[in-house]
């Protein structure tokens, strides 16, 4: 008889990844998996078509730390969703369900209480609204910082974060030729996450003029972010690139980004020296700094605060950087917990061996 999984996660890429991370991996130990998400989310985008996926669909609502009318409604999805997921879960049958949090989790893990066991993945360094609320119900937590047990409580388990495979798999002269840069500057690769970085974008391409004497640069700057009046030589602007990444990442010696989570852990994994800058408090709570402070401590990464963001501060923040590089590389590759796949893997293992008992 086959093993069942459910995974659920969504409402940004970052909720999505490290299930993507682990698909090929629970494939080749004869998973049977199925996906629960929203029909609009980007979960939908990029796991629905996933062959060897069969993709539920629930209504959500999202959850919000400010006042919107919406929060008057977004109770009752919650509510909807809840009810939809226990009928998938009641025939699905899953030996375990697996949740790497975002809105769309809270109902299927609710949902999931009772029916099997639950493990929950919490990336940032502190949880978010969804994990605190899903970690109530889950058996085990998983964390990618070794500094968030405090908060998760006896549930938690260190694991790290799933780091997709095929970005290991990454050819730099592939990337090199995508790009058309000749490999003979360094390369700086700018990125913001899934909904692009405006400030970023903004400082990087008033710089660009100095910038790319001593750098090539790649901006993956988000859609509708392009800006086709930039003619600079040394400079590539993408709005989102999918099976290029990993050449890119391969043919990348420093980058600038914002301070996600699985973005970050990736760049970990990958041995690259980034300069980071999270999002501010005032949009959001606060998790991009403690990621970017915790890279920073550990000698993974620099950090510049948006507020000290100009172009001059920029150029001056990459030049150290890319000096700097070399002990940068070499914090990052004595750390064992780069790739948290396996460590993941044995506790689904493990809850999904409890539910036959």
């Amino acid at each position: 008889m086959s093993k069942k999984i459910i995974l659920t996660g969504g409402g940004t890429a970052g909720h999505v990844t490290p299930n993507l991370a682990l698909l090929p991996r629970l494939r080749a130990e004869g998973y049977e998996i199925h996906y629960i998400g929203t029909a609009d989310g980007i979960e939908k985008s990029l796991v629905g078509d996933l062959e060897g996926v069969t993709y539920h669909t629930i209504s959500a609502g999202k959850l919000r730390r400010y006042f919107s009318l919406k929060n008057l409604t977004d109770p009752f999805k919650v509510v909807g969703g809840i009810f939809q997921a226990k009928r998938i879960i009641n025939k699905v049958k899953p030996d375990v369900v697996f949740s790497k949090g975002g809105f769309v989790s809270v109902p299927v893990v609710i949902a999931a209480k009772g029916m099997a066991p639950i493990v929950a993945h919490e990336s940032d360094y502190t949880p978010g609204l969804a994990n605190k609320i899903t970690a109530k119900f889950a058996d085990r937590v998983c964390v990618t910082f070794e500094d968030t047990l405090k908060y998760v409580g006896a549930k938690g388990v260190h694991t790290g974060t799933p780091i997709r495979p095929e970005l290991y798999g990454g050819d730099r002269q592939k990337g090199l030729d995508f790009t058309g840069f000749s490999g003979e500057k360094p390369i700086l690769l700018t990125m913001g996450g899934s909904q692009g970085a405006q400030a970023i974008t903004d400082a990087l391409r008033s710089a660009l003029p100095r910038l790319t004497r001593s750098f090539d640069i790649i901006h993956l700057c988000g859609k509708g972010k392009k800006d086709a009046s930039i003619a600079e030589p040394g400079y590539v602007q993408y709005e989102y690139i999918s099976k290029e990444l990993p050449d890119l990442f391969a043919a990348t010696d420093i980058i600038l980004s914002r301070a996600g989570a699985n973005a970050i852990f990736e760049f970990l994994a990958l041995a690259k020296p980034a300069l980071l800058i999270p999002l501010p408090l005032s949009a959001s709570r606060g998790d991009q700094i403690l990621n970017a402070g915790y890279f920073a401590r550990k000698g993974y990464a620099m950090t510049l605060d948006q507020g000290g963001l100009k172009p001059d501060s920029l150029f001056d923040s990459i030049h150290d950087l890319y000096d700097r590089r070399l002990s940068f590389i070499s914090a990052m590759s004595g750390d064992s917990t780069a790739d948290g796949t396996d460590e993941v893997l044995d506790v689904i293992r493990s809850e999904s061996e409890r539910s036959k008992r």
